[in-house]
């Protein structure tokens, strides 16, 4: 990793554990900071539009929904122009015993504002953009200044919307570039959100491209496409991970059969559902719910 870049995440992973109590101050600059101390296992996540950055440990995340997964940490980061559904886990502490990370809000405005300023545009399509972004110097030196704003409340108002504005710069000149313009365009990202709303609001409908984009006003083509530009999944595997993460909700909070929560979100095999369970989770449904009811006997400290 670059020195820079290093320097950098230890003194915001120096601030965010003197604040992570204290959520209040981070969420006036769009941040949200979250901590652990041991490992997790591959849970179901919804990240909000937004920029994730780890600083300190790593994490494992799934890459395209059929069990295939990366590590990775503060090298690399990872963007979410819109409601993104995520299994991931941490798999390794930093150097002092914590997992840390921090989610920074995206605003489409100031992103369609920063580019039409900036005298150079990138060309790259956004279906070829990486899914993880490459941190910079100058990138991670602009996260930076944001995170000091912790320390210096009193001074936020003035500078954190400069900050804000450097930081879109800098992930306008990172290899994301083509993805979170893609999410700026409002017409690609409306008809991007319309259709993951409709999923999300019948995940039992017996879905199918065709279904999806005829529901959205488009065609299956146009849908795919926009769709893999802004979330860097196609639409079926999105739904899937919709699916898992709503299926593993209702085993583990209302406590359903493995049969129960796979029907309700639209699988009609139960070996079916087993088997992608499984490729995301790493263990059957069954099994998975049966750990987590002995795991949640007692009550535990978090």
């Amino acid at each position: 990793m670059d020195p820079a870049v290093s320097a950098s995440l230890e003194r915001m992973a120096e601030r965010h554990r003197r604040h992570v109590e204290a959520p209040h101050r981070a969420e006036r600059i769009g941040l949200l900071l979250a901590r652990t101390t041991e490992p997790t296992p591959m849970l179901f996540v919804r990240y909000p539009p937004c920029l994730s950055i780890v600083l300190a440990g790593r994490k494992r995340s799934a890459t395209d929904g059929e069990g295939a997964t990366e590590e990775w940490g503060g090298e690399r980061f990872l963007i979410t122009p819109v409601d993104l559904p995520m299994i991931a886990g941490v798999v390794e502490l930093g150097a002092e015993g914590d997992f840390l990370s921090m989610n920074w809000r995206l605003d489409p405005s100031v992103v369609i504002e920063v580019a039409a300023s900036m005298s150079r545009r990138t060309t790259i399509d956004a279906d070829d953009a990486p899914r993880l972004g490459t941190m910079t110097p100058a990138l991670a030196d602009a996260l930076d200044r944001l995170v000091a704003l912790l320390d210096a409340p009193e001074d936020a108002p003035v500078l954190a919307p400069l900050v804000t504005r450097e930081i879109v710069l800098r992930l306008l000149q990172t290899d994301q570039a083509p993805r979170l313009l893609a999410a700026a365009e409002q017409t690609h990202a409306d008809l991007v959100a319309d259709a993951i709303t409709r999923l999300g609001a019948d995940l039992a409908h017996p879905w199918s491209l065709d279904a999806i984009a005829a529901a959205a006003g488009t065609s299956a083509a146009t849908l795919a496409r926009r769709f893999r530009a802004i979330t860097g999944l196609s639409p079926m595997r999105y739904l899937k991970r919709l699916r898992l993460g709503e299926a593993r909700r209702r085993m583990l909070v209302h406590g359903e059969t493995a049969a129960q929560a796979g029907n309700a979100v639209g699988y009609v095999s139960a070996s079916h559902f087993s088997r992608d369970y499984r490729a995301a989770y790493g263990v059957p449904p069954a099994a998975d719910a049966r750990a987590w009811a002995q795991a949640n006997e007692e009550p535990a400290a978090v």
